[in-house]
């Protein structure tokens, strides 16, 4: 059976979790390094999400259907 994508709220709130756990700091040190390995994996994978996201903004669409170039430091040329 494929397992169901994950969603970027549901890596997020994973990855909280993780981080809550070790920085309990009374995780084994071998659960500890999974638990590193995994919210490494999350972080890739919630960056990628966000990148992906940029990418799609980068163009505006104007209202007359013209598309403009977006900075997101600068905002609309």
């Amino acid at each position: 059976m494929t397992e169901k994508q994950q969603t970027f709220a549901e890596a997020m709130t994973a990855l909280e979790e993780i981080v809550r756990q070790l920085e309990q700091g009374d995780v084994p040190l071998e659960n500890a390094i999974d638990l590193y390995k995994q919210g490494m994996e999350l972080s890739k994978f919630c960056h990628s999400k966000l990148q992906h996201a940029e990418e799609q903004l980068v163009s505006i669409v104007q209202e007359t259907g013209e598309t403009t170039a977006f900075d997101p430091l600068k905002g609309e040329n």
